[in-house]
């Protein structure tokens, strides 16, 4: 067998195995260029994975040609294909700018040990979308979120220890709930590989122990994936995580999480069971309607620039959990859509703002937070890092040209077409609740004065820069060229809604 054909196996081992090496050189510059490499590998062989996806159709690679559902397959097709590539690609952009940023965020004695941990930090998140099996699917969540928990106490912040061990908590809550779903599905069909469970289950949906499975698993994924009103976690873990580490979560853990529920409510539980016979959808629609008010309102109100980036998150899951709701094609292609669009615009945000971090006095070591009172007149100095941030939160708000737009109309569409005028209204109100958190940072960086006493800065550095604006001009391109992003949502759309009937 050619090296080609082993692909999504290389798309898990190449950073899996970059993490232990890491810890074995014990240097961070060595550590850096390890990881990163494997990162930017990774990266490669997710676009030819999805290359290969469009024109030939889904991949099943069976793992030491053991034969599912006996061995453990990686099973690739046009929905986890497109997620694959958002996950490798927000990697392939952070680990260079982590290079520059963890100088003041983290001791340098532990520069290999956060390298190793983004290894397997990125590992996890890519097996959970890659698998095609239940179990291994836990493992890799495991995988990434205790490589989380590591990287959110890594700062130099005491705080980040709290928001970390709240993390650690909430996390562990869920994935015990993820296990016993998964548990109780293997108790009724005798298999853990994903594509045969779904035919095992076809003539016993309706059984109490199916129904106890998918309220356990909706649960916990809502867990992981901070959905309101879950999302406690999630605030302080994103303001005190290096800044690094939270453009890296914010655009790929909670929407791996995402990909989770979409994928076994779609392929394993079945749009007629999760949509028809159960009252999920007027759930999730009600949860999201307050994710997307709550969250927004409570972000306009934070005196933290990373809080209420963090409390914006919450609320745009909303958007991604409501397309769901609609069980339709165009709804859940804008949550498909919209997991990558908010993925990289809010990325390219968080590494503008720890530009901004890296740039503040510090005081005893620590990095002060960046809070408005310190950012005031920050565009005469940083014109460049606030344009960039400005640009990211028309994406969030749904500026026509930005990426948020696309996947903001085709949710529009979707209420449409279900007659629910209201809920139009609801999107577009909640849209404004945006504005005003995107003009609280607009108005205090330019229009504000610099306080006399504040010592001038200038723009952060290149390293810091290009990587966030790499992410922010992909925002304004795919506001314009579709094709990826729409073409790749409504084609996973079509083929979870005819496996789910």
């Amino acid at each position: 067998m050619s090296l080609a054909q082993h692909l999504p196996a290389l798309q898990v081992v190449l950073p899996l195995i970059s993490a232990p090496l890491a810890v074995l050189l014990r240097r961070g510059g060595l550590a850096f260029v390890i990881v990163t490499s494997a990162a930017w590998t990774a990266f490669a062989i997710a676009i030819t994975l999805w290359l290969q996806v469009d024109t030939g159709g889904t991949i099943s690679y069976h793992i030491g040609n053991w034969e599912p559902p006996w061995g453990i397959e990686y099973r690739i097709d046009r929905l986890n294909s497109f997620v694959l590539v958002l996950v490798s690609g927000m990697a392939a952009v952070v680990l260079p700018y982590s290079r520059a940023s963890i100088e003041r965020e983290i001791p340098r004695e532990s520069h290999y040990l956060f390298y190793a941990m983004l290894g397997l930090c990125f590992t996890g998140l890519l097996g959970i979308t890659i698998t095609g099996d239940a179990f291994n699917l836990f493992v890799f969540l495991e995988i990434s979120s205790l490589s989380t928990y590591v990287l959110i106490a890594l700062g130099r912040d005491r705080r980040a220890l709290t928001a970390s061990y709240q993390y650690l908590i909430m996390g562990s809550i869920g994935a015990t709930f993820i296990v016993i779903a998964i548990g109780f599905l293997y108790l009724m069909t005798g298999t853990l590989n994903l594509a045969d469970m779904a035919n095992n289950l076809s003539a016993i949906k309706s059984t109490r122990p199916v129904l106890v499975a998918l309220a356990f698993f909706t649960v916990g994924v809502s867990l992981k994936a901070a959905l309101f009103p879950l999302h406690q976690w999630l605030p302080n873990a994103y303001t005190y995580a290096p800044s690094a580490v939270t453009a890296l979560l914010a655009a790929t853990a909670t929407k791996v999480s995402l990909y989770a529920l979409i994928r076994f409510y779609f392929t394993i539980f079945g749009d007629s069971l999760v949509f028809d016979k159960l009252p999920l959808p007027e759930i999730m629609l009600l949860l999201s309607l307050f994710a997307m008010f709550v969250a927004n309102f409570v972000a306009i109100f934070q005196t933290n620039l990373k809080r209420l980036f963090a409390y914006s998150s919450v609320g745009q899951i909303g958007y991604i959990t409501l397309g769901l709701s609609f069980d339709s094609v165009h709804g859940l292609a804008a949550s498909i859509m919209h997991l990558f669009n908010h993925g990289i615009a809010k990325g390219g945000i968080f590494l503008l703002v720890g530009g901004i971090v890296a740039t503040l006095t510090t005081r005893q070591g620590i990095p002060p937070a960046p809070t408005f009172e310190r950012l005031a007149g920050l565009a005469k100095q940083m014109p460049i890092t606030c344009f960039g941030i400005v640009i990211g939160g028309l994406s969030l708000i749904g500026v026509p040209g930005t990426a948020g737009f696309i996947s903001k109309w085709y949710l529009i569409l979707a209420a449409m077409e279900k007659g629910q005028w209201w809920l139009v209204g609801a999107i577009l109100l909640s849209s404004l609740l945006a504005i005003a958190y995107v003009w609280r940072f607009v108005e205090v960086a330019y229009f504000r004065a610099q306080p006399v006493d504040q010592v001038s800065r200038g723009e952060a550095s290149l390293s810091l820069l290009i990587p966030a604006w790499l992410l922010i001009t992909a925002t304004i391109w795919f506001g314009f060229d579709t094709s990826f992003t729409v073409g790749s949502a409504l084609d996973a759309a079509h083929q979870l809604m005819r496996s789910a009937r």
